[in-house]
C-alpha cells in the first residue's frame, strides 16, 4: 500500500492541485505541494519525498529548470527522486526534453486520475 510514501506536488494550478492531493490522498499517500519550483527545492531542503509530480508551466522556476535543479542536487537520495512531468503543453516538448532534463514520466493535462496512480503507484513501489 503507499502508507507513508510522500508525494510533492508542483503545480500552480489551485484546482489541479487539489484534485490531485484528494484522488492521491484516497490512496494513501501523505501529500505536500508547491505552487512552482523555487517552493519545491525549498521543501526538498526540510524534508525527503518518495516521488515529485512536476507541472512543467510554473511562475518563477518552471518544471524542466527545477528538474535539472534537483539532478544536479549532491544529495543521491534527493537527485534521483522519481520525477513524473505534467503538462497540457507537451507539444513543445519531446519524450526526448524530457529524459534529458531527467524526468521519469510524463502525463497529459487534463490528467487522467487512473494513470496518475497507476503511475504513482508504478515509481514508488
Amino acid at each position: 500500500m503507499a502508507e507513508n510514501k510522500k508525494v510533492l506536488i508542483a503545480e500552480d494550478s489551485s484546482v489541479i492541485q487539489n484534485l490531485t492531493k484528494k484522488i492521491l490522498m484516497m490512496q494513501n499517500y501523505s501529500i505536500h505541494s508547491a505552487k512552482n519550483g523555487e517552493q519545491v527545492m525549498k521543501a526538498l531542503e526540510q524534508d525527503r519525498f518518495d516521488i515529485i509530480l512536476m507541472d512543467i508551466n510554473m511562475p518563477v522556476m518552471d518544471g524542466m529548470e527545477c528538474t535539472k535543479a534537483i539532478r544536479a542536487l549532491d544529495n543521491p537520495e534527493k537527485a534521483n527522486i522519481p520525477i513524473i512531468a505534467i503538462t497540457g503543453n507537451a507539444k513543445n516538448y519531446s519524450m526526448e526534453d524530457f529524459k534529458d532534463a531527467g524526468i521519469n514520466e510524463y502525463l497529459p493535462k487534463p490528467l487522467n486520475f487512473d494513470q496518475l496512480v497507476e503511475t504513482v503507484k508504478k515509481l514508488t513501489s
